[in-house]
């Protein structure tokens, strides 16, 4: 077993000055993935030094060499695209050509379109007797969760390296592997020393540090409710910006004259992408009582499809929870919903034998809304679905969430969807089945966050806005 560094800090790798390693655990079949030394709130301390020196000279620096240093990123990831994808599945469970083609194909994308969007930004606005000047807000910490691990991190820093801020990465600990992997790649790229830093290690120790430091003007977040709202109230109270990406427990509501067969069948794949470990997973299925079921046999004959199994497999659907306590407490969940009364279509608690963080895809029918699994993020493969008499009775029932992350609406009448995901309170909504842009803003209404990540909506962010008056 190698123990890797986990503090990347100026330019120079560093062993962490933690005492003991982190020992990660492939999910799959719980052997020993490797380790990482994690950092010190005193070496957290001195990555926020290091941004705060190099960010005079990278945030004057020309666009062209920033943004070029993005496609440089992509292509060092791109030609380790099996690495990156074997760790993503090992770390979270990810089935392999989700991997490929969503842990290392989006990060990609986001780094490319971050770029193009960057080289299109006009950065002053001329007004009568004003101009506007865009600048970057200074030093900023971001914060990244376990379930895309190259993703989250590249959401976050390729605006901010773009605007021409200077950045430290705090990974979740369960996916830091990935985040040095990355780092060797931007290594090899060679941005100036301090740019871009990393500091490996438990977030209420090294992250709360960091939220903290006198030398961090940003701190852009993506994580659980709970800890988006410590993140907050530790910035806040240095009056730091703040970007909050947070949970979801978005719904997708089925119209009277939609295609239900394919609707049905898509939603529920949607629901266990990335075996439902997605903040965005569409998890609450509205559907009209008079075609409760017909929905049932459809999700009865769909989840046969959700194959469980090992994630290098081809033709598996659903891998392993990314760790043990995630397995449990999905698997806590499915209990509380058969104790609630909601009526279990498919599935169950019951741990499929062998090795592995697994868990049944489960489907659970007749739910309300005031349920505990109708309104907690469970992050694992279950759906529930809530029957509804009316169209307004689905929209109140989305609405009825304090979350508003993401959403979809079925309906053979575009306009009409259209109109129904006009009154749904939510950052995104996919119409139809609608994909996914990296260069479409992200984020969410009420407790779902703060701000907007990706495109041109993204990098505003990371920006302060001069006024220089004539």
């Amino acid at each position: 077993m190698t123990i890797r560094d986990g503090v990347y800090i100026a330019g120079e790798w560093l062993p962490g000055a933690d005492e003991s390693a982190i020992e990660l655990y492939s999910s799959g079949d719980e052997s020993v993935l490797g380790s990482f030394s994690p950092a010190s709130v005193s070496q957290a301390g001195q990555a926020a030094r290091a941004a705060a020196l190099a960010f005079p000279v990278w945030s004057t620096t020309n666009r062209e060499v920033r943004t070029q240093a993005l496609r440089a990123i992509a292509d060092g990831i791109e030609a380790r695209t099996d690495e990156f994808a074997a760790l993503a599945t090992h770390e979270v469970g990810t089935t392999i050509g989700i991997s490929k083609a969503v842990q290392v194909g989006l990060a990609l994308n986001v780094l490319r379109t971050t770029a193009d969007a960057m080289d299109a930004l006009e950065v002053a606005e001329e007004h009568e007797g004003f101009t506007v000047v865009r600048e970057p807000v200074g030093v900023v910490v971001a914060i990244t969760p376990w379930n895309f691990p190259l993703h989250q991190i590249v959401a976050k820093i390729a605006p901010a390296i773009a605007a021409g801020c200077t950045v430290i990465v705090k990974p979740a600990e369960l996916s830091s592997l990935s985040a040095i992997a990355l780092f060797e790649v931007i290594h090899e790229v060679g941005l100036p020393a301090g740019v871009v830093n990393l500091i490996c290690g438990s977030g209420p120790i090294v992250g709360e540090a960091l939220a903290a430091h006198p030398d961090v003007d940003m701190v852009s977040f993506t994580g659980s409710t709970r800890a988006g709202a410590r993140v907050g109230e530790i910035a806040i109270k240095d009056i730091k910006k703040v970007a909050l990406e947070l949970g979801g427990k978005s719904a997708t509501i089925i119209l009277e004259d939609a295609a239900l067969e394919k609707a049905v069948s898509v939603s529920l794949s949607a629901a266990f992408t990335n075996n439902g470990q997605m903040c965005s997973a569409l998890t609450r299925l509205i559907v009209l009582r008079s075609q409760l079921e017909k929905v049932e046999e459809l999700l009865s004959a769909a989840i046969v499809k959700q194959v469980i199994g090992d994630p290098f497999e081809n033709g598996i659907r659903v891998g392993p929870m990314v760790s043990a306590h995630q397995r449990d407490v999905v698997i806590g969940y499915i209990e509380k919903g058969i104790a609630e009364g909601a009526t279990l279509l498919a599935g169950g608690p019951e741990r499929p034998a062998g090795k592995g963080y697994f868990v049944q895809p489960t489907i659970f029918t007749n739910v309300r809304n005031d349920m505990v699994i109708a309104r907690e993020e469970i992050f694992g493969p279950v759906l529930v679905v809530i029957p509804v008499d009316t169209e307004e009775e689905a929209i109140d029932v989305a609405n009825d969430s304090d979350y508003g992350l993401s959403g979809a609406v079925w309906g053979a009448d575009r306009e009409h969807a259209v109109a129904v995901a006009g009154k749904i309170r939510t950052g995104q909504v996919a119409i139809n089945g609608g994909a996914f842009y990296a260069d479409a803003p992200f984020g969410g209404y009420k407790k779902s966050g703060i701000g907007r990540e990706l495109g041109s909506h993204g990098l505003e962010e990371f920006f302060e806005y001069k006024a220089i008056r004539f």
